[in-house]
């Protein structure tokens, strides 16, 4: 009996398929019958490059559906806890729809969370919805969580009351960089513009000792008055969300809730920063005015 069996033809009726067997080790039983299988055309490279590409698009595809969704902060809404030019991946599995099960990481929002939601528009001021950059149910805002449903809010002045009682923040004195603009005759030189000295982060000028239960910063001017807001009763199936930079955030001070079903998910860690203050003159400046010290930074 020979190692191997040579290829065989099989008729069946009018057609002949070709057939080529398993090598055989022969370990001194009888009779043993080898397993055949068919022998089709070999894959070409690209063929193989293609499903591999294929294959890769429908898990990008299903991953940005339903499990991390990228967004780039423009504004200073949330400065110094994101600021702009960050580049952040969302959690939108963590706050997904339906039943809640143990051993999968999923939760309810809750309070002092970052989440990134539609804007629902600003029924006190319509032409601010007017904006190509501030179109509702499009535009995508990223704020902090205040109120829950059912809670009680009110603002005053720097303090926040939730349920009659007063937020516990960590509060900074700071200042933005177009209160105290210096522009020098050597301005053109320097390449800077007061658009883009707006662009860099807060200079924080107190920094008191954080007290328990402050988990989180927020930051104030201190030449600025604070937009005060009366008490609401945030609705069923809606949240009150602010920006951290409380002198220079559009939030639900000015146009209210948040709906449920338009919160895309949390923020959770900046991937990619770019300091969007600073000229770009060559692509040199790509890794220059890149801040790789966020990168990979959670958000907090």
């Amino acid at each position: 009996m020979s190692d191997t069996t040579t290829a065989t033809e099989v008729s069946t009726g009018t057609k002949v398929e070709q057939f080529k067997s398993r090598p055989v080790t022969d370990n001194g039983r009888k009779g043993e019958v080898t397993a055949t299988e068919p022998v089709g055309p070999p894959k070409t490279i690209f063929r193989e490059y293609f499903e591999s590409a294929v294959v890769t698009v429908i898990m990008a595809l299903f991953g940005m559906t339903f499990i991390v969704q990228a967004v780039k902060v423009p504004t200073g809404s949330m400065q110094n806890t994101i600021t702009i030019g960050d580049h952040l991946l969302v959690n939108k599995f963590i706050f997904g729809p339906g039943p809640r099960f143990s051993l999968l990481p999923q939760r309810e929002i809750e309070r002092g969370d970052i989440i990134v939601f539609k804007y629902p528009g600003n029924p006190n001021n319509p032409l601010d919805d007017e904006r190509p950059d501030n179109i509702p149910f499009k535009t995508n805002y990223v704020k902090r969580v205040i109120g829950l449903p059912g809670d009680h809010i009110e603002v005053r002045e720097k303090l926040v009351y939730v349920n009659g009682k007063p937020l516990p923040e960590h509060q900074i004195i700071s200042r933005d960089h177009d209160e105290h603009q210096i522009i020098s005759r050597d301005h053109d030189d320097l390449g800077a513009t007061p658009e883009l000295e707006n662009n860099k982060p807060l200079d924080i000028i107190n920094d008191p000792p954080r007290k328990p239960g402050e988990t989180y910063n927020v930051y104030f001017s201190d030449n600025k008055g604070v937009v005060t807001w009366p008490e609401h009763v945030v609705p069923p199936d809606h949240y009150f969300v602010m920006g951290d930079n409380r002198n220079n955030s559009a939030d639900g001070r000015f146009w209210g809730f948040v709906p449920r079903d338009l919160i895309i998910g949390r923020a959770m860690f900046v991937y990619w920063s770019y300091d969007e203050s600073q000229p770009f003159n060559s692509p040199l400046d790509f890794f220059t005015n890149s801040r790789w010290g966020r990168t990979g930074t959670m958000v907090k």
